[in-house]
């Protein structure tokens, strides 16, 4: 596999330190508030790579943290009367249930700041020890001078770098550096909640050491791959590398895989400009699948732009991109249900599989292994429904038969999509039918509306009143309803 790596500024083979063992240490959530859907965006582009790499035949340690420790937790949790730890819970749960929603597997180790205060310390000491950091009237800083490498993952100089730029900074706080560009490892505080003992005083930790921290606890001090979004290169990612490389002096990550951000009228989605909507907003209003299929008709590196609209009460009533993602979902769904419907009369044991359909898992494969050139799976996901959909049109064609191999081969490469891709493992009735009722319930239209016009047209029929039958179909058509009639009966949907 070939990956885009920030810290060589190229796409480069994956190397690992351990033969066919990819560590793998992704920045998760400050758990503060509801995720959006950029942080949907790092979590499903993580999902997929680990699921790959997976299905690949290697082994991955998936480490994503939990920043459970910050002062926009602290200041939220005190907004609302609870405790930060009560209110950072709250959110670790909720965003996590999101994860799940849309289908993203579990971390191998979800590690909390909160619970890796020895670890922190420890390397904090292990650094002031080596003349790399120093106390300061309570706070501890990491002394970037003493880092001659120190810009290298950004490609920055250090008297050119920004400074300032994660908002964590204050002037009293300048004034306590010996450059401005050192950057906290421990913050003093007064005693109380999200306030812990060090031997510098009361305080808690910075915002980067405690990844250097959590990483190297489960995954040693080097590993091979380290994700997040473009916004964290700097400063968060490189100070990371400064402290950890300083504090062990080895290379602390081989490859820096980021994802670009999810944009709305060309700027970043981020809580604090205000211009996001949560994912949980979303999955109230389309299928969270679609969420999935959506994050990967760009390629992770590139910007995904997208636009919405919600109505007085703050429900959205307009996503185009999402909802023509669902639209995808409902098509693959469609044809895993026609698949699975074939009588098992015009299946014969004879004749061989379909090439197309057997090769599906090697071009998905051939395009993920390309810097997880997601556009290109879809692509590839695109000409096996359709060779999927026209093997059903030659079963159910007049004396129609098909290879059981071909079937098998189908089956097999869909199953291939949900283990990879993560897409079409739901039971797809309910689904469906879930899908039609929002659909329905925003045209006005009832299931009982639409029973009673099919029952009307069949009814026409068996008077063979034709013109009536095709009046019906006609009026429900005009109205966004399509009929659809088979052996089993007619059934209907929404587009």
């Amino acid at each position: 596999m070939r990956l885009h790596n920030t810290l060589s500024g190229g796409v480069e083979p994956l190397k690992t330190i351990e033969p066919d063992h990819v560590r793998l240490y992704v920045c998760g959530p400050t758990v503060y508030d509801y995720a959006h859907i950029g942080h949907m965006r790092s979590a499903i582009v993580y999902d997929i790579l680990v699921r790959h790499l997976r299905s690949s035949g290697k082994r991955v340690t998936f480490v994503r943290n939990v920043t459970d420790i910050d002062d926009k937790i602290i200041a939220r949790a005190k907004q609302k009367g609870q405790a930060p730890a009560e209110l950072a819970r709250f959110f670790e749960e909720s965003y996590q249930q999101d994860q799940r929603t849309v289908g993203n597997l579990d971390p191998d180790v979800e590690p909390r700041v909160s619970e890796h205060m020895p670890e922190i310390i420890a390397l904090i000491e292990r650094l002031i020890g080596q003349g790399k950091a120093y106390a300061s009237q309570g706070d501890v800083y990491f002394d970037v001078a003493s880092f001659p490498d120190y810009g290298k993952l950004s490609h920055r100089k250090l008297t050119d770098l920004e400074l300032g730029r994660s908002g964590r900074l204050d002037d009293q706080e300048q004034q306590r550096k010996r450059h401005p560009a050192d950057f906290a490892l421990w913050k003093s505080a007064e005693r109380g909640d999200g306030v812990w003992d060090s031997p510098w005083g009361s305080g808690r930790p910075g915002w980067h050491i405690e990844c250097s921290a959590m990483s190297m606890r489960y995954l040693g001090e080097s590993f091979d791959v380290h994700g997040g979004g473009l916004d964290l290169v700097f400063p968060h990612h490189e100070n990371e590398i400064a402290q950890s490389e300083a504090a062990t002096g080895k290379a602390f990550c081989g490859s820096w895989v980021h994802h670009g951000f999810v944009e709305t009228k060309a700027e970043k989605m981020s809580k604090s400009l205000g211009n996001f909507i949560t994912a949980k907003q979303c999955f109230e209003a389309l299928e969270p699948e679609a969420m999935r299929y959506l994050m990967l008709t760009a390629h992770y590196r590139a910007p995904l732009a997208i636009d919405w609209q919600l109505d007085d009460a703050g429900t959205i009533s307009a996503f185009p991109q999402m909802e023509e993602a669902e639209r995808r979902i409902e098509y693959l769904y469609r044809t895993k249900l026609r698949l699975a419907d074939i009588p098992e009369a015009r299946i014969v044991e004879s004749g061989p599989a379909s090439a197309d359909l057997a090769a599906f898992s090697d071009k998905l494969q051939r395009a993920l292994d390309d810097d997880l050139n997601l556009p290109i799976a879809l692509a590839e996901l695109a000409e096996l429904l359709k060779g999927v959909n026209d093997l059903v049109e030659r079963a159910l064609a007049k004396k129609g038969q098909v290879p059981r191999a071909s079937v098998e081969a189908a089956r097999a490469a869909l199953g291939h999509v949900g283990k990879v891709l993560g897409l079409g493992n739901a039971d797809g009735r309910p689904l469906l039918e879930r899908i039609r009722g929002r659909r329905a319930a925003r045209l006005g239209v009832t299931e009982a509306d639409v029973a009673a016009q099919i029952a009307a047209r069949a009814q026409a029929r068996v008077d063979r009143d034709f013109a009536r039958a095709d009046g019906i179909r006609k009026e429900l058509l005009e109205r966004g309803i399509e009929l659809m009639d088979s052996p089993e009966g007619t059934s209907w949907r929404i587009d």
